[in-house]
């Protein structure tokens, strides 16, 4: 326990942000924050990386450099604090950590395999429901818009509480759910949506919880064998558990928000591999990310 307060206060010393307060908003107390545990959501699934949406993304950033050529410069630029202090996070916030992975920036998802998430959320909306009705010529009288609308809204909440066949289950507390559905609404175009906000505070590691558990954890399991140049080659996934001590923070942080190659093969060469790269984080939320598998060890 003095180990890893000494190692927060070190972080905490050499790392931080600020941040602006949202007006009109309301707040929930910092969650408690547990490790990663399990095998990979794909492993769950039965699936190889290659034939998941994730896996045929074209945003892997850019080819490793030409042999002889100049590497690439990258530097690392975190904001003063970031990690010692409290975060402001609204809906939109959630949804990119936690949602934007699979279901996209518009949330259109990347059908069959990962289902639009706009659909499901404006037929939670009785104003919605109605003036879907009225464009495709249906009549609907009030009240059976009303019950629809009540079914769909507890369909939408069960799917964040406890994920579906394909989803994996989301670690949202109550007030961040309330918070997402709010940014769900607007991104849905529900009407009046755009008035309703609420916002959330919480710590730097429940930040890097949210990213782990809702992206890295679709791909990577929580624990496992540290897997050589030859088994990454051939489609070996490093476990979360190894991370911290196959790569350094900066290599961490540009590998999730810009791309880098790594080395792989025998005799060992630079390939760019195949993990997407994460450019809608940002370099202190990936840092979070970093942090969070540092201090609370991924489990069995």
């Amino acid at each position: 326990m003095k180990v890893q307060t000494l190692r927060l206060a070190i972080l905490g010393g050499a790392l931080g942000m600020g941040c602006a307060l949202f007006a009109q908003t309301q707040f929930a107390p910092d969650t408690s924050v547990s490790a990663v545990r399990g095998e990979s959501w794909i492993k769950h699934l039965h699936r190889p990386f290659d034939q998941t949406s994730m896996g045929k993304t074209w945003d892997l950033g850019p080819p490793p450099d030409e042999p002889g050529a100049t590497p690439t410069s990258w530097h690392m630029e975190l904001k003063n604090g970031y990690m010692a202090q409290s975060l402001i996070l609204d809906g939109s916030d959630l949804y990119r950590l936690n949602c934007r992975g699979c279901h996209g920036e518009s949330g259109q998802g990347s059908p069959p395999e990962i289902n639009a998430v706009v659909g499901p959320v404006q037929a939670s909306s009785v104003a919605a429901t109605i003036e879907r009705m009225k464009e495709t010529g249906g009549g609907m009288s009030k009240s059976e818009a009303v019950e629809m609308a009540k079914e769909s809204k507890a369909a939408l909440l069960q799917r964040l509480h406890m994920g579906g066949v394909h989803m994996p289950p989301p670690t949202l507390n109550e007030m961040e759910i309330r918070s997402l559905v709010l940014y769900l609404e607007q991104l849905s175009g529900v009407p009046g949506s755009q008035k309703s906000r609420i916002a959330v505070k919480e710590s730097s590691y429940r930040a890097g919880e949210h990213i782990v558990k809702s992206v890295c954890h679709v791909c990577h399991s929580a624990v496992g064998p540290n897997p050589t140049p030859d088994e990454i080659y051939d489609g070996a996934i490093p476990p979360l558990s190894v991370l911290p001590s196959r790569v350094s923070l900066p290599e961490f942080v540009r590998k999730v928000t810009a791309g880098a190659p790594i080395i792989m093969g025998n005799p060992p060469e630079a390939y760019r591999g195949r993990m997407p790269v994460f450019s809608y984080l940002t370099e202190d939320e990936a840092a979070a990310a970093y942090f969070y598998l540092v201090l609370y060890p991924p489990q069995p």
